[in-house]
């Protein structure tokens, strides 16, 4: 008994050792190309409202609580959630808009409380951009055990695919109907073209 007792104490050291040895950061990142300006693709994510059109957990539960704050695209401006097992309860705060990004801190409170930096991310590609969705954070000793049965990038990854792909749908169908509405101006005006102007009158002409 004595040797077994030995022999599991030295299992649960190597155990504990491995574990601790695990990264402790962690980064998950997907991206996908787009083909809208990244003003149009950045306005889909600076404003909390709008995510429910493209966010990959937004159909998982119909009826979550969602709760909006602050004044939506500005720095300051916030999303919190309370839903089923599958989404939990969240809350996310954005914290830098750029032209070219969005950062944002995420607040996981169920089933698990951590939190982590968010970031959304556009460069140029030709006519349109390649956008990026990445997630960042810290393992504490619990959350590196878990990393060791569950990656974080096969958890997250799948997800901000489905998000991205989304994302391009809703963004590309926008600058459709941006570039329509140009179409349609640039016509109306050729149509009804303003009246000319009449010429200045000169200092001191003879009035009739």
């Amino acid at each position: 008994m004595k040797k077994i007792g030995i022999v599991v104490v030295l299992l649960l050291a190597f155990a504990v050792g491995f574990v601790a040895m695990r990264p402790a950061e962690y980064r998950v990142e997907r991206s996908l190309a787009i083909a809208a300006p990244a003003n149009v693709v950045l306005a889909q994510i600076s404003d909390f409202h709008k995510w429910p059109a493209w966010s990959p957990w937004a159909d998982l539960d119909p009826n979550q609580k969602v709760t909006y704050d602050g004044t939506a695209g500005a720095p300051g401006s916030s999303m919190s959630w309370v839903g089923n097992d599958k989404v939990g309860e969240g809350k996310m705060a954005l914290t830098a808009v750029t032209a070219d990004k969005v950062e944002m801190d995420l607040q996981f409170i169920k089933p698990f409380e951590d939190q982590a930096k968010v970031e959304l991310l556009t460069r140029l590609d030709g006519k349109g951009i390649v956008a990026t969705w990445a997630i960042s954070g810290h393992y504490n000793f619990m959350g590196k055990a878990m990393s060791v049965f569950m990656s974080m990038d096969k958890t997250m990854g799948p997800d901000f695919e489905r998000g991205l792909a989304k994302l391009k749908g809703v963004a590309e169908e926008e600058q459709k109907k941006a570039e329509a509405a140009a179409v349609a101006a640039a016509a109306a005006a050729a149509a009804n073209p303003a009246p000319a102007e009449a010429p200045p009158a000169v200092a001191g002409a003879a009035k009739p």
